[in-house]
């Protein structure tokens, strides 16, 4: 999430040797979460997430599309360049920037069906990856935007991770209090993981 980079976007893949006509991409569009932001691109969540898969799936090519300070509206205007064609599982991690700026979910949730929907137009199906705020924010706003995500999922009978974050205590995050360390990314990837393999095993 925060810090927006106005660098060109730079796919970068994570796999172990295997046949090219056996690959298959799973793609993560995000923000700074999935960007990596403040670690290595060999601890970041697209390798780590990697690592997980190739335990059960070794031809899983898991791509990073994660540009640093995106909103979902960003994801939107970018979703048909960022997923490729070859996609065989889009990972949709975006909202955390939209909730650091306090946009009324409403406009979070219009964006994100509209990203889901493109996908969908293309044949390129969808693990929806949500966020939980934190309760300090306001019960109210904390509903409406953990809704936005529960109400799309079930709506496009989309594979669902209810929290991105789900694991990720104060030990598992860098300074900021925000972006996961290294081992903050690993159980993210672990949770992520029997999802993506599930949604994989009718691709």
């Amino acid at each position: 999430m925060l810090r927006r980079s106005f660098l060109p976007l730079v796919f970068a893949s994570f796999a172990l040797p295997a046949s090219a006509a056996k690959t298959r991409v799973v793609t993560l569009l995000g923000d700074s979460i999935t960007a990596g932001l403040g670690l290595p691109a060999s601890q970041a969540l697209p390798a780590q997430l990697a690592t997980v898969l190739h335990r059960n799936d070794p031809v899983l090519v898991v791509r990073g599309a994660g540009v640093s300070g995106d909103t979902t509206a960003d994801g939107l205007a970018r979703v048909d360049f960022s997923v490729q064609g070859d996609t065989a599982l889009c990972i949709l991690a975006l909202g955390g920037n939209d909730l650091l700026q306090g946009i009324d979910p409403k406009i979070t949730a219009r964006n994100l069906s509209a990203i889901v929907t493109r996908l969908e137009a293309r044949r390129i199906p969808v693990l929806l990856a949500g966020l939980k705020p934190p309760a300090v924010i306001g019960a109210s706003y904390v509903r409406e935007f953990t809704d936005a995500f529960s109400k799309l999922a079930k709506a496009h009978h989309l594979a669902f991770y209810p929290d991105l974050m789900a694991g990720v205590g104060p030990s598992l995050r860098q300074r900021d209090g925000i972006h996961p360390t290294a081992q903050g990314a690993r159980v993210i990837a672990l949770g992520l993981a029997p999802l993506v393999l599930k949604a994989m095993q009718h691709r």
